[in-house]
Protein backbone atom coordinates (compact mmCIF):
# COMPACT_ATOMS: atom_id res chain seq x y z
CA UNK A 1 0.00 0.00 0.00
CA UNK A 2 1.55 3.40 -1.35
CA UNK A 3 1.51 6.00 1.65
CA UNK A 4 -0.54 9.02 1.09
CA UNK A 5 1.14 12.56 1.64
CA UNK A 6 0.08 16.20 1.20
CA UNK A 7 0.82 17.49 -3.06
CA UNK A 8 3.35 20.33 -1.66
CA UNK A 9 5.62 17.04 -0.46
CA UNK A 10 5.19 15.33 -2.96
CA UNK A 11 6.19 18.68 -5.10
CA UNK A 12 9.10 18.68 -2.79
CA UNK A 13 9.73 15.06 -3.23
CA UNK A 14 9.60 15.22 -7.00
CA UNK A 15 12.21 18.35 -7.50
CA UNK A 16 15.00 16.39 -5.53
CA UNK A 17 14.40 13.28 -8.08
CA UNK A 18 14.66 15.35 -10.45
CA UNK A 19 17.75 17.60 -9.71
CA UNK A 20 18.35 21.49 -9.84
CA UNK A 21 16.00 23.53 -12.21
CA UNK A 22 17.50 25.57 -15.10
CA UNK A 23 17.43 28.47 -12.54
CA UNK A 24 19.31 26.68 -9.90
CA UNK A 25 22.16 25.02 -12.37
CA UNK A 26 22.85 28.24 -13.32
CA UNK A 27 23.16 30.80 -10.35
CA UNK A 28 26.66 30.47 -9.95
CA UNK A 29 26.72 32.69 -13.10
CA UNK A 30 24.50 35.01 -11.02
CA UNK A 31 26.51 37.18 -8.14
CA UNK A 32 25.95 38.30 -5.02
CA UNK A 33 24.03 41.12 -4.98
CA UNK A 34 24.65 42.56 -1.51
CA UNK A 35 28.81 43.57 -2.18
CA UNK A 36 27.49 45.36 -5.31
CA UNK A 37 24.99 47.46 -3.11
CA UNK A 38 27.56 47.83 -0.46
CA UNK A 39 30.28 49.11 -2.87
CA UNK A 40 30.90 52.07 -2.32
CA UNK A 41 30.34 54.51 -5.25
CA UNK A 42 32.23 57.86 -5.73
CA UNK A 43 30.36 61.07 -5.86
CA UNK A 44 33.05 62.50 -9.12
CA UNK A 45 31.44 59.72 -11.30
CA UNK A 46 29.44 61.72 -12.94
CA UNK A 47 32.05 64.20 -13.10
CA UNK A 48 34.14 62.41 -14.53
CA UNK A 49 31.78 60.43 -16.87
CA UNK A 50 30.96 64.46 -18.45
CA UNK A 51 34.38 65.08 -18.83
CA UNK A 52 35.28 62.51 -21.09
CA UNK A 53 31.74 62.55 -22.94
CA UNK A 54 32.39 66.24 -23.70
CA UNK A 55 36.38 65.57 -24.62
CA UNK A 56 34.92 63.20 -27.12
CA UNK A 57 32.74 65.41 -28.07
CA UNK A 58 35.73 67.92 -29.07
CA UNK A 59 37.60 65.45 -30.25
CA UNK A 60 34.55 64.81 -33.20
CA UNK A 61 34.41 68.43 -34.14
CA UNK A 62 37.45 68.69 -34.41
CA UNK A 63 38.83 65.49 -35.51
CA UNK A 64 41.73 66.05 -38.06
CA UNK A 65 45.05 65.48 -36.24
CA UNK A 66 47.15 68.41 -37.89
CA UNK A 67 44.76 70.90 -37.03
CA UNK A 68 46.19 74.12 -34.86
CA UNK A 69 41.72 75.07 -34.07
CA UNK A 70 42.18 71.57 -32.46
CA UNK A 71 44.82 71.97 -30.45
CA UNK A 72 43.22 75.66 -29.75
CA UNK A 73 39.51 74.13 -28.40
CA UNK A 74 41.43 71.23 -26.64
CA UNK A 75 43.59 73.71 -24.79
CA UNK A 76 40.85 76.11 -23.93
CA UNK A 77 38.55 73.12 -22.86
CA UNK A 78 41.45 71.54 -20.77
CA UNK A 79 41.93 74.47 -18.61
CA UNK A 80 38.20 75.52 -18.08
CA UNK A 81 37.63 72.52 -16.84
CA UNK A 82 40.61 72.32 -14.09
CA UNK A 83 39.00 75.96 -13.10
CA UNK A 84 36.04 74.29 -12.93
CA UNK A 85 37.50 71.08 -10.77
CA UNK A 86 39.54 73.39 -8.46
CA UNK A 87 36.47 75.02 -7.46
CA UNK A 88 35.70 71.49 -5.82
CA UNK A 89 35.78 71.23 -1.88
CA UNK A 90 38.17 68.38 -1.86
CA UNK A 91 38.40 67.56 1.93
CA UNK A 92 34.27 67.55 1.64
CA UNK A 93 34.79 64.58 -0.66
CA UNK A 94 34.98 60.36 0.42
CA UNK A 95 37.68 58.78 -0.25
CA UNK A 96 36.70 57.46 -3.50
CA UNK A 97 36.16 61.00 -4.81
CA UNK A 98 39.10 62.30 -3.72
CA UNK A 99 41.02 59.85 -6.01
CA UNK A 100 38.92 60.32 -8.92
CA UNK A 101 39.42 64.60 -8.21
CA UNK A 102 43.57 63.62 -7.90
CA UNK A 103 42.97 61.06 -11.33
CA UNK A 104 41.47 63.79 -12.78
CA UNK A 105 43.28 66.89 -12.26
CA UNK A 106 46.26 64.67 -12.56
CA UNK A 107 44.74 63.90 -16.66
CA UNK A 108 44.06 67.77 -17.31
CA UNK A 109 47.56 68.54 -16.77
CA UNK A 110 48.80 65.83 -18.34
CA UNK A 111 46.73 66.78 -21.13
CA UNK A 112 48.32 70.45 -21.70
CA UNK A 113 51.55 68.45 -21.60
CA UNK A 114 50.97 66.71 -24.59
CA UNK A 115 49.21 69.60 -26.70
CA UNK A 116 52.64 71.51 -26.20
CA UNK A 117 54.27 67.97 -27.23
CA UNK A 118 52.14 67.98 -30.02
CA UNK A 119 52.79 71.96 -31.22
CA UNK A 120 56.91 71.10 -30.78
CA UNK A 121 56.64 68.32 -33.21
CA UNK A 122 54.27 70.32 -35.87
CA UNK A 123 56.83 73.41 -35.38
CA UNK A 124 58.84 70.80 -36.93
CA UNK A 125 57.17 69.09 -39.52
CA UNK A 126 56.06 73.20 -40.95
CA UNK A 127 58.93 73.45 -43.35
CA UNK A 128 58.07 70.11 -44.51
CA UNK A 129 54.15 70.96 -44.39
CA UNK A 130 53.31 74.34 -45.56
CA UNK A 131 50.30 73.53 -47.70
CA UNK A 132 48.71 71.82 -44.67
CA UNK A 133 46.64 74.90 -43.31
CA UNK A 134 44.75 75.32 -46.86
CA UNK A 135 43.91 71.07 -46.77
CA UNK A 136 42.84 71.48 -42.82
CA UNK A 137 40.48 74.43 -43.94
CA UNK A 138 38.70 72.40 -46.59
CA UNK A 139 38.08 69.76 -44.17
CA UNK A 140 37.00 72.04 -41.12
CA UNK A 141 34.78 74.01 -43.19
CA UNK A 142 32.67 70.92 -44.23
CA UNK A 143 32.56 70.03 -40.23
CA UNK A 144 31.77 73.49 -39.62
CA UNK A 145 29.09 73.05 -42.74
CA UNK A 146 29.90 75.90 -44.42
CA UNK A 147 28.13 76.21 -47.46
CA UNK A 148 30.66 75.17 -50.18
CA UNK A 149 32.04 76.85 -53.56
CA UNK A 150 32.95 74.14 -55.81
CA UNK A 151 35.38 76.46 -57.99
CA UNK A 152 36.68 78.26 -55.15
CA UNK A 153 37.89 74.41 -53.67
CA UNK A 154 38.98 73.57 -57.24
CA UNK A 155 41.31 76.19 -56.84
CA UNK A 156 42.76 75.78 -53.42
CA UNK A 157 43.79 72.06 -54.27
CA UNK A 158 45.27 73.45 -57.61
CA UNK A 159 47.29 75.56 -55.18
CA UNK A 160 47.82 72.98 -53.11
CA UNK A 161 49.05 70.30 -55.83
CA UNK A 162 51.32 73.30 -57.05
CA UNK A 163 52.95 73.60 -53.48
CA UNK A 164 53.42 69.98 -52.94
CA UNK A 165 54.90 68.84 -56.72
CA UNK A 166 57.42 71.95 -55.57
CA UNK A 167 58.06 70.50 -52.28
CA UNK A 168 58.51 67.01 -54.13
CA UNK A 169 61.08 68.42 -56.51
CA UNK A 170 63.32 69.80 -53.50
CA UNK A 171 63.41 66.57 -51.53
CA UNK A 172 66.49 65.47 -53.08
CA UNK A 173 68.31 69.01 -52.42
CA UNK A 174 67.34 68.27 -48.62
CA UNK A 175 68.64 65.22 -48.56
CA UNK A 176 71.92 66.31 -49.80
CA UNK A 177 72.07 69.82 -46.98
CA UNK A 178 70.93 66.83 -44.08
CA UNK A 179 68.79 69.42 -42.22
CA UNK A 180 66.08 67.43 -42.04
CA UNK A 181 66.07 64.67 -39.01
CA UNK A 182 64.75 61.27 -40.54
CA UNK A 183 62.31 61.06 -37.27
CA UNK A 184 61.16 64.43 -38.49
CA UNK A 185 60.65 63.34 -41.75
CA UNK A 186 58.97 60.22 -40.73
CA UNK A 187 56.85 61.91 -39.12
CA UNK A 188 55.95 63.98 -41.91
CA UNK A 189 54.95 61.41 -44.09
CA UNK A 190 52.51 59.85 -41.56
CA UNK A 191 50.85 63.20 -41.22
CA UNK A 192 50.61 63.65 -44.83
CA UNK A 193 49.07 60.35 -45.40
CA UNK A 194 46.30 61.25 -42.56
CA UNK A 195 45.71 64.10 -44.88
CA UNK A 196 45.41 62.28 -47.86
CA UNK A 197 42.78 59.97 -46.24
CA UNK A 198 40.99 63.09 -44.41
CA UNK A 199 41.02 64.82 -47.79
CA UNK A 200 39.79 61.34 -50.05
CA UNK A 201 36.66 61.68 -46.93
CA UNK A 202 35.94 65.26 -48.20
CA UNK A 203 36.04 64.36 -51.94
CA UNK A 204 33.45 61.48 -51.22
CA UNK A 205 31.49 63.43 -48.91
CA UNK A 206 29.75 65.98 -52.00
CA UNK A 207 31.25 63.99 -55.00
CA UNK A 208 27.99 63.26 -56.97
CA UNK A 209 25.68 64.49 -54.48
CA UNK A 210 26.34 68.18 -55.25
CA UNK A 211 26.94 68.10 -59.21
CA UNK A 212 28.50 71.08 -59.93
CA UNK A 213 31.67 70.42 -57.20
CA UNK A 214 32.45 67.22 -59.02
CA UNK A 215 32.41 68.91 -62.46
CA UNK A 216 34.81 71.36 -60.87
CA UNK A 217 36.47 69.06 -58.68
CA UNK A 218 37.29 65.43 -60.18
CA UNK A 219 40.20 66.42 -61.51
CA UNK A 220 42.03 68.72 -59.45
CA UNK A 221 41.26 66.24 -56.76
CA UNK A 222 42.73 63.56 -58.65
CA UNK A 223 45.78 65.42 -58.76
CA UNK A 224 46.59 66.62 -55.43
CA UNK A 225 45.82 62.83 -54.05
CA UNK A 226 48.37 61.53 -56.51
CA UNK A 227 51.09 64.50 -55.79
CA UNK A 228 50.40 63.95 -52.04
CA UNK A 229 51.12 60.00 -52.23
CA UNK A 230 54.61 60.71 -54.35
CA UNK A 231 55.12 63.46 -51.53
CA UNK A 232 54.77 60.63 -48.69
CA UNK A 233 56.51 58.22 -50.52
CA UNK A 234 59.16 60.69 -50.64
CA UNK A 235 59.20 62.06 -47.48
CA UNK A 236 59.54 58.22 -46.09
CA UNK A 237 62.01 56.73 -48.80
CA UNK A 238 64.60 59.62 -49.47
CA UNK A 239 64.36 62.32 -46.43
CA UNK A 240 63.88 59.48 -43.76
CA UNK A 241 65.95 56.86 -45.91
CA UNK A 242 63.31 54.33 -45.23
CA UNK A 243 63.47 52.31 -48.72
CA UNK A 244 62.47 49.06 -46.86
CA UNK A 245 58.51 49.04 -45.94
CA UNK A 246 59.44 46.60 -42.90
CA UNK A 247 62.48 48.90 -41.81
CA UNK A 248 62.11 51.06 -38.09
CA UNK A 249 62.46 54.57 -37.27
CA UNK A 250 60.49 55.27 -34.69
CA UNK A 251 59.83 59.02 -33.00
CA UNK A 252 61.82 59.51 -30.00
CA UNK A 253 60.73 62.34 -27.34
CA UNK A 254 63.49 63.00 -25.58
CA UNK A 255 64.39 63.04 -21.95
CA UNK A 256 62.17 66.23 -21.15
CA UNK A 257 59.10 64.05 -22.84
CA UNK A 258 60.10 61.21 -20.30
CA UNK A 259 60.02 63.01 -17.45
CA UNK A 260 56.49 64.67 -18.49
CA UNK A 261 54.87 60.69 -19.00
CA UNK A 262 56.57 59.95 -15.89
CA UNK A 263 54.79 63.21 -14.04
CA UNK A 264 51.78 62.19 -15.97
CA UNK A 265 51.77 58.12 -14.44
CA UNK A 266 52.75 59.99 -10.87
CA UNK A 267 55.95 57.78 -10.97
CA UNK A 268 59.07 59.79 -8.94
CA UNK A 269 62.16 58.52 -10.83
CA UNK A 270 64.15 59.82 -13.86
CA UNK A 271 64.71 57.55 -16.61
CA UNK A 272 67.98 56.73 -15.99
CA UNK A 273 67.10 55.78 -12.92
CA UNK A 274 64.56 53.11 -14.14
CA UNK A 275 66.90 52.05 -16.47
CA UNK A 276 69.04 51.07 -13.66
CA UNK A 277 66.45 48.63 -12.09
CA UNK A 278 65.99 47.24 -15.32
CA UNK A 279 69.61 46.47 -15.51
CA UNK A 280 69.77 45.06 -12.07
CA UNK A 281 66.65 42.87 -12.26
CA UNK A 282 68.07 41.52 -15.47
CA UNK A 283 70.61 40.67 -13.62
CA UNK A 284 68.56 38.27 -11.29
CA UNK A 285 66.90 36.92 -14.32
CA UNK A 286 70.54 35.66 -15.26
CA UNK A 287 71.51 34.26 -12.20
CA UNK A 288 68.03 32.04 -12.23
CA UNK A 289 68.65 31.12 -16.24
CA UNK A 290 71.83 29.75 -14.69
CA UNK A 291 70.08 28.01 -11.95
CA UNK A 292 67.74 26.48 -14.13
CA UNK A 293 70.66 25.79 -17.04
CA UNK A 294 72.22 23.96 -14.54
CA UNK A 295 69.53 21.51 -14.11
CA UNK A 296 69.13 21.02 -17.21
CA UNK A 297 72.48 19.94 -17.49
CA UNK A 298 73.66 22.83 -19.73
CA UNK A 299 76.14 24.26 -16.68
CA UNK A 300 76.19 27.69 -17.14
CA UNK A 301 75.14 27.92 -20.01
CA UNK A 302 71.81 28.59 -20.12
CA UNK A 303 71.31 30.22 -23.60
CA UNK A 304 72.03 26.72 -24.90
CA UNK A 305 69.09 25.15 -21.78
CA UNK A 306 66.92 28.40 -23.98
CA UNK A 307 68.00 26.81 -27.30
CA UNK A 308 66.48 23.03 -25.68
CA UNK A 309 63.44 25.03 -24.33
CA UNK A 310 62.73 26.33 -27.70
CA UNK A 311 62.80 22.80 -29.73
CA UNK A 312 59.33 21.94 -27.16
CA UNK A 313 56.48 22.85 -29.44
CA UNK A 314 53.43 21.27 -30.12
CA UNK A 315 52.66 20.36 -34.08
CA UNK A 316 50.88 22.89 -36.08
CA UNK A 317 47.03 22.46 -35.45
CA UNK A 318 47.61 22.04 -31.62
CA UNK A 319 48.55 25.02 -30.55
CA UNK A 320 45.23 26.21 -29.50
CA UNK A 321 44.47 23.14 -27.70
CA UNK A 322 47.63 23.58 -25.47
CA UNK A 323 46.29 27.22 -24.88
CA UNK A 324 42.89 25.96 -22.94
CA UNK A 325 45.17 23.17 -20.90
CA UNK A 326 47.13 25.93 -19.63
CA UNK A 327 44.50 27.93 -19.24
CA UNK A 328 42.73 25.52 -16.87
CA UNK A 329 45.71 25.10 -15.19
CA UNK A 330 46.15 28.70 -14.07
CA UNK A 331 43.14 28.71 -13.39
CA UNK A 332 43.36 25.97 -10.95
CA UNK A 333 46.53 27.25 -9.35
CA UNK A 334 45.16 29.91 -8.17
CA UNK A 335 41.47 29.19 -6.98
CA UNK A 336 43.19 25.96 -4.76
CA UNK A 337 45.75 28.98 -3.48
CA UNK A 338 42.61 30.98 -2.80
CA UNK A 339 44.62 33.78 -4.54
CA UNK A 340 41.87 35.96 -6.27
CA UNK A 341 38.20 35.41 -6.46
CA UNK A 342 37.37 34.80 -10.00
CA UNK A 343 33.62 34.93 -11.41
CA UNK A 344 32.06 31.83 -13.02
CA UNK A 345 31.40 33.42 -16.37
CA UNK A 346 35.11 34.91 -16.47
CA UNK A 347 36.29 31.11 -16.58
CA UNK A 348 34.37 30.57 -19.88
CA UNK A 349 33.30 33.83 -22.10
CA UNK A 350 36.74 33.67 -23.39
CA UNK A 351 37.58 33.37 -26.92
CA UNK A 352 40.48 32.27 -28.88
CA UNK A 353 41.64 33.94 -32.56
CA UNK A 354 44.50 33.10 -34.51
CA UNK A 355 46.96 35.83 -35.35
CA UNK A 356 47.38 36.52 -39.14
CA UNK A 357 50.76 36.48 -40.95
CA UNK A 358 50.83 40.36 -41.51
CA UNK A 359 49.66 40.93 -37.65
CA UNK A 360 52.47 38.22 -36.66
CA UNK A 361 55.31 40.42 -37.82
CA UNK A 362 54.25 43.35 -35.46
CA UNK A 363 52.78 40.90 -32.49
CA UNK A 364 55.20 37.81 -32.61
CA UNK A 365 53.53 36.53 -29.43
CA UNK A 366 50.03 36.10 -27.71
CA UNK A 367 47.70 38.62 -27.61
CA UNK A 368 44.81 39.41 -24.98
CA UNK A 369 42.34 41.28 -23.75
CA UNK A 370 38.75 40.42 -23.71
CA UNK A 371 40.41 37.59 -25.93
CA UNK A 372 43.12 35.52 -26.68
CA UNK A 373 44.72 35.69 -30.28
CA UNK A 374 47.38 33.56 -30.84
CA UNK A 375 50.26 33.75 -32.92
CA UNK A 376 51.76 30.43 -34.83
CA UNK A 377 52.59 29.41 -38.00
CA UNK A 378 50.07 29.67 -41.52
CA UNK A 379 50.93 28.04 -44.80
CA UNK A 380 51.28 30.64 -46.07
CA UNK A 381 54.64 31.96 -44.04
CA UNK A 382 57.88 31.16 -45.65
CA UNK A 383 60.06 28.58 -43.80
CA UNK A 384 62.22 30.73 -41.93
CA UNK A 385 59.22 32.56 -40.49
CA UNK A 386 57.64 29.35 -39.62
CA UNK A 387 60.45 28.06 -37.64
CA UNK A 388 60.75 30.62 -35.68
CA UNK A 389 57.10 31.52 -35.00
CA UNK A 390 57.21 27.41 -33.52
CA UNK A 391 60.21 28.38 -31.62
CA UNK A 392 59.25 31.60 -29.94
CA UNK A 393 55.52 30.33 -29.22
CA UNK A 394 56.80 26.72 -27.33
CA UNK A 395 55.24 25.11 -24.74
CA UNK A 396 57.50 26.58 -21.78
CA UNK A 397 57.17 29.98 -23.04
CA UNK A 398 53.43 29.56 -23.47
CA UNK A 399 53.13 28.73 -19.99
CA UNK A 400 54.29 31.83 -18.91
CA UNK A 401 52.06 33.94 -21.51
CA UNK A 402 48.71 32.26 -21.35
CA UNK A 403 47.58 33.18 -17.74
CA UNK A 404 49.50 36.46 -18.84
CA UNK A 405 46.57 37.33 -21.31
CA UNK A 406 43.70 35.45 -19.45
CA UNK A 407 43.13 34.72 -16.00
CA UNK A 408 44.49 36.25 -13.62
CA UNK A 409 45.46 38.53 -16.47
CA UNK A 410 44.18 40.58 -18.83
CA UNK A 411 41.11 38.91 -19.20
CA UNK A 412 40.07 39.19 -15.75
CA UNK A 413 41.22 42.93 -15.50
CA UNK A 414 38.80 43.41 -18.53
CA UNK A 415 35.93 41.36 -17.34
CA UNK A 416 36.07 43.67 -14.32
CA UNK A 417 36.96 47.01 -15.58
CA UNK A 418 33.31 46.47 -17.36
CA UNK A 419 31.55 45.48 -14.06
CA UNK A 420 33.30 48.08 -11.84
CA UNK A 421 33.81 51.81 -11.37
CA UNK A 422 33.13 51.96 -14.93
CA UNK A 423 34.16 55.65 -15.12
CA UNK A 424 38.07 54.96 -14.36
CA UNK A 425 38.71 53.52 -17.81
CA UNK A 426 39.55 56.82 -19.19
CA UNK A 427 42.13 56.74 -17.18
CA UNK A 428 43.61 53.21 -18.37
CA UNK A 429 47.57 53.30 -17.96
CA UNK A 430 49.73 50.51 -19.28
CA UNK A 431 51.64 49.99 -15.72
CA UNK A 432 48.11 49.30 -14.11
CA UNK A 433 46.81 47.17 -17.43
CA UNK A 434 50.46 45.51 -18.32
CA UNK A 435 52.10 45.83 -14.58
CA UNK A 436 48.89 43.44 -13.77
CA UNK A 437 49.67 41.00 -15.60
CA UNK A 438 53.32 41.04 -15.40
CA UNK A 439 52.71 41.34 -11.59
CA UNK A 440 51.12 37.65 -11.10
CA UNK A 441 53.98 36.21 -13.74
CA UNK A 442 55.92 37.36 -10.15
CA UNK A 443 53.48 35.78 -8.16
CA UNK A 444 52.85 32.77 -9.34
CA UNK A 445 56.81 31.82 -9.71
CA UNK A 446 57.07 32.29 -6.29
CA UNK A 447 54.51 30.21 -5.38
CA UNK A 448 55.96 27.13 -7.26
CA UNK A 449 53.61 27.13 -10.83
CA UNK A 450 56.61 26.48 -13.02
CA UNK A 451 56.80 22.74 -12.28
CA UNK A 452 60.52 21.97 -14.08
CA UNK A 453 63.17 23.51 -15.26
CA UNK A 454 62.32 24.07 -18.48
CA UNK A 455 59.02 25.83 -17.28
CA UNK A 456 61.53 28.24 -15.10
CA UNK A 457 63.64 28.81 -18.75
CA UNK A 458 60.14 29.52 -20.17
CA UNK A 459 59.33 32.03 -17.35
CA UNK A 460 62.42 33.32 -17.19
CA UNK A 461 63.03 34.08 -20.60
CA UNK A 462 59.47 36.86 -20.08
CA UNK A 463 60.59 38.40 -17.09
CA UNK A 464 63.84 39.00 -18.54
CA UNK A 465 62.32 40.09 -21.96
CA UNK A 466 60.44 42.66 -20.20
CA UNK A 467 63.62 44.44 -17.84
CA UNK A 468 65.36 44.22 -21.30
CA UNK A 469 62.18 46.42 -22.35
CA UNK A 470 62.78 49.27 -19.82
CA UNK A 471 65.97 49.45 -21.09
CA UNK A 472 65.74 49.50 -24.89
CA UNK A 473 62.72 51.61 -25.32
CA UNK A 474 64.20 54.62 -22.66
CA UNK A 475 67.44 53.96 -23.99
CA UNK A 476 65.76 54.97 -27.46
CA UNK A 477 63.72 57.69 -26.19
CA UNK A 478 67.31 59.13 -25.02
CA UNK A 479 68.48 58.79 -27.99
CA UNK A 480 70.80 56.42 -26.92
CA UNK A 481 70.09 53.26 -28.70
CA UNK A 482 68.98 52.80 -32.08
CA UNK A 483 65.94 50.37 -33.29
CA UNK A 484 69.01 48.08 -34.87
CA UNK A 485 70.72 47.99 -31.51
CA UNK A 486 67.58 47.44 -30.03
CA UNK A 487 67.01 44.29 -32.11
CA UNK A 488 70.68 42.65 -31.87
CA UNK A 489 70.23 43.53 -27.78
CA UNK A 490 67.30 41.34 -27.62
CA UNK A 491 68.46 38.63 -29.80
CA UNK A 492 71.81 38.77 -28.12
CA UNK A 493 70.90 39.33 -24.22
CA UNK A 494 67.67 37.58 -24.42
CA UNK A 495 67.77 35.06 -26.84
CA UNK A 496 64.90 36.08 -29.25
CA UNK A 497 64.59 34.74 -32.82
CA UNK A 498 65.41 37.49 -35.49
CA UNK A 499 61.64 37.48 -36.37
CA UNK A 500 60.52 38.01 -32.57
CA UNK A 501 63.00 40.91 -31.81
CA UNK A 502 61.97 42.38 -35.07
CA UNK A 503 58.11 42.34 -34.25
CA UNK A 504 59.27 43.86 -30.75
CA UNK A 505 60.84 46.67 -31.75
CA UNK A 506 58.74 47.30 -34.76
CA UNK A 507 55.83 47.33 -32.54
CA UNK A 508 57.44 49.54 -29.70
CA UNK A 509 58.41 52.33 -31.57
CA UNK A 510 55.79 52.58 -34.88
CA UNK A 511 53.66 54.65 -32.79
CA UNK A 512 50.74 52.69 -31.76
CA UNK A 513 51.78 52.73 -28.23
CA UNK A 514 52.73 55.01 -25.56
CA UNK A 515 56.89 55.75 -24.97
CA UNK A 516 56.65 54.14 -21.75
CA UNK A 517 53.98 51.55 -22.69
CA UNK A 518 57.25 48.67 -23.27
CA UNK A 519 58.57 50.02 -19.66
CA UNK A 520 55.44 49.62 -18.05
CA UNK A 521 55.13 45.98 -17.69
CA UNK A 522 57.82 45.42 -15.45
CA UNK A 523 57.97 48.82 -13.61
CA UNK A 524 54.19 48.30 -12.75
CA UNK A 525 54.68 45.01 -11.58
CA UNK A 526 57.21 46.18 -9.14
CA UNK A 527 55.13 48.18 -8.23
CA UNK A 528 51.97 46.23 -7.12
CA UNK A 529 54.77 43.83 -5.69
CA UNK A 530 56.07 46.54 -3.86
CA UNK A 531 52.39 46.96 -2.55
CA UNK A 532 51.91 43.50 -1.56
CA UNK A 533 54.95 43.79 0.13
CA UNK A 534 53.36 46.76 2.18
CA UNK A 535 49.83 45.03 2.67
CA UNK A 536 50.21 41.00 2.35
CA UNK A 537 53.28 39.95 4.08
CA UNK A 538 52.48 42.66 7.00
CA UNK A 539 49.89 40.84 7.79
CA UNK A 540 47.25 43.44 7.08
CA UNK A 541 45.09 41.86 4.45
CA UNK A 542 45.16 38.42 2.71
CA UNK A 543 46.01 38.39 -0.57
CA UNK A 544 42.71 37.65 -2.11
CA UNK A 545 41.97 40.67 -0.39
CA UNK A 546 44.61 42.45 -1.20
CA UNK A 547 44.04 41.03 -5.57
CA UNK A 548 40.24 42.14 -5.22
CA UNK A 549 40.06 45.59 -3.94
CA UNK A 550 42.82 46.29 -6.65
CA UNK A 551 40.07 44.83 -9.82
CA UNK A 552 37.52 46.34 -8.01
CA UNK A 553 38.82 50.23 -8.01
CA UNK A 554 39.87 49.84 -11.72
CA UNK A 555 42.80 51.02 -14.41
CA UNK A 556 45.22 53.77 -12.55
CA UNK A 557 48.31 54.65 -11.89
CA UNK A 558 49.77 52.36 -9.34
CA UNK A 559 50.32 55.53 -6.97
CA UNK A 560 46.49 55.75 -6.88
CA UNK A 561 45.80 52.07 -6.39
CA UNK A 562 48.16 52.13 -3.38
CA UNK A 563 46.57 55.11 -1.97
CA UNK A 564 43.59 53.24 -2.62
CA UNK A 565 44.22 49.88 -1.38
CA UNK A 566 46.37 51.22 1.80
CA UNK A 567 43.62 53.96 3.12
CA UNK A 568 46.60 56.65 2.79
CA UNK A 569 45.20 60.28 3.57
CA UNK A 570 45.05 62.03 0.66
CA UNK A 571 45.38 66.06 -0.01
CA UNK A 572 44.27 68.50 -2.98
CA UNK A 573 48.15 68.79 -3.05
CA UNK A 574 48.71 65.29 -3.56
CA UNK A 575 53.00 64.57 -3.62
CA UNK A 576 54.11 61.61 -5.56
CA UNK A 577 57.23 60.46 -3.57
CA UNK A 578 56.74 56.65 -3.50
CA UNK A 579 60.55 54.72 -4.50
CA UNK A 580 58.78 51.43 -5.08
CA UNK A 581 62.10 50.09 -7.07
CA UNK A 582 64.21 49.42 -3.70
CA UNK A 583 64.28 45.75 -3.94
CA UNK A 584 65.29 46.11 -8.04
CA UNK A 585 68.49 47.83 -6.96
CA UNK A 586 70.55 45.45 -6.50
CA UNK A 587 74.58 45.75 -7.35
CA UNK A 588 76.13 43.10 -10.05
CA UNK A 589 78.36 41.53 -7.66
CA UNK A 590 75.02 40.46 -5.64
CA UNK A 591 72.68 39.32 -8.35
CA UNK A 592 73.98 35.35 -7.60
CA UNK A 593 72.94 35.88 -4.34
CA UNK A 594 69.66 37.96 -4.72
CA UNK A 595 67.16 35.18 -3.73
Amino acid sequence: MIPRCSPILLLVLLLLIAGPTRGQAEDRFVPPLAPLIENPASEMATVVDRWSSDRRGVLNRFPFGYSAARGERLESFTRAWRDRLSAVEFDALSPEGKIDYLLLDNELRSDLARLDRTRRQFAEMEPLMPFAPLVVELLEARKRLDPLDPEAAADVLTRVTSQVDDLRKGVDEKKKEGKVARTVAFRAAGAVDELRGDLSQWFRHYDGYDPMFTWWNRDPFKKTDESLKDYARALRETLADMKDPDAIIGDPIGREGLMEDLRAEMIDYTPEELIAIGEREFLWCEAEMKKASNEMGFGDDWKSALEKVKTLHVKPGEQPALVKQLADESVAFLEKNDLITIPALAKEDWPLDMMSPEAQKVNPFFLGGDRIIVSYPTDRMDYSDKKMSVRSNNIHFSRATVHHELIPGHHLQAFMNDRFNTHRRVFGTPFWTEGWALYWEMVLWDKGFPRSPEDRVGMLFWRMHRCARIIFSLKFHLGQMTPEEAITFLVDRVGHEKFSATGEVRRSFRGDYSPLYQAAYMLGGMQIRALRKELVESGKMSEKQFHDKILLGNTMPIEMVRARVSGVPLKRDHEVKWKFGGEGLIKKDEADDKP
